[in-house]
């Protein structure tokens, strides 16, 4: 490569990362409520078996995830009743059909029911994927009484400002809610951020989406509470934030539903620590600094 060449490249690089910043605006000057020092998100990805039918995996993988729906979506929900604590269901439409009694029963409870697409993928085509999210937003609204206003999904940004969703959880390019842009510098929404540092199937994931056995991991719940305790302990000096993406039919099983309230436990010892669903810091988000 000529010196004139990479300089040309090494401009169209900055170029593209300084316009993906301005796409990512913080949100000035934030502050929890009074008497908070840092927001933890319990967030549940319940997808079933959705994902594992899109990578076409065998039957008994296919079961791993009918175990979220049958029995892991219950354990959890039972024991974040138990500590007082709303989560937030990130779910596709097509649960309402497969599960719709679990979702009845978290939207009941006070938990936060919200999107996560109509079967696991965003279609390409513009129409379908409309298609796909007006269906998953009646399928929600249908069964739990109450249209979603969150999502965890690569919708696109102008479809779901349409639709009056507030919020986005779906990147990893920050630590503390901000706003997004489009490529278009418009149809801001606030993105709370996830990363898969704290996401269970990282840790869990025998045969988890077709994955080779050299690059498999299952590991002693206690190893994986050190380091989600290491990370919400670095947050909690900084007066920051978490949101774990848990899914139930990993973290369903009842070691890893002990491992979890052992870590709520421990939470519930410090001073300010709050437990919001992704709709409440949203909003309280929106409020220090309105779109």
């Amino acid at each position: 490569m000529t010196n004139v060449a990479l300089a040309n490249e090494v401009e169209q690089l900055k170029a593209a990362a300084l316009g993906y910043e301005a796409r990512h605006v913080p949100v000035a000057n934030f502050s929890y409520p009074p008497g908070v020092r840092m927001a933890v998100n319990f967030t549940l990805d319940f997808d079933a078996m959705l994902a594992r039918r899109l990578a076409n995996e065998p039957p008994m993988q296919r079961a791993k995830g009918e175990f979220g729906g049958r029995i892991g979506i219950w354990r959890l929900l039972e024991m974040y009743e138990a500590h007082g604590i709303k989560v937030t269901v990130f779910t596709p439409g097509r649960i309402c059909e497969l599960y719709p009694e679990a979702l009845k029963r978290a939207a009941g409870a006070g938990h936060e029911i919200a999107d996560h697409m109509w079967e696991h993928q965003v279609p390409k085509d513009k129409a379908l994927e409309e298609n796909h999210l007006l269906k998953t937003i009646a399928a929600l609204e249908r069964v739990t009484g109450r249209r979603p206003v969150g999502t965890r999904s690569e919708h696109s940004p102008a479809l779901l400002c349409r639709e009056g969703f507030i919020y986005n959880s779906s990147t990893s390019c920050a630590y503390t809610p901000l706003y997004q842009d489009d490529e278009n510098g418009a149809n801001r929404l606030l993105q709370l951020p996830v990363h898969f540092a704290i996401d269970d199937a990282m840790y869990f994931s025998a045969n988890w989406a077709g994955s080779k056995t050299s690059s498999q991991r299952l590991l002693d719940p206690d190893e994986v509470f050190e380091m989600w305790w290491s990370a919400f302990w670095h947050q909690y000096k900084i007066n920051g934030y978490l949101n774990f993406m848990l899914h139930p039919f990993v973290s369903g099983r009842a070691s890893r539903v002990d491992m979890l309230e052992r870590l709520i436990v421990a939470m519930k010892k410090l001073p300010g620590v709050w437990f919001p669903t992704c709709e409440e810091l949203a909003r309280h988000s929106l409020s220090q600094r309105p779109l």
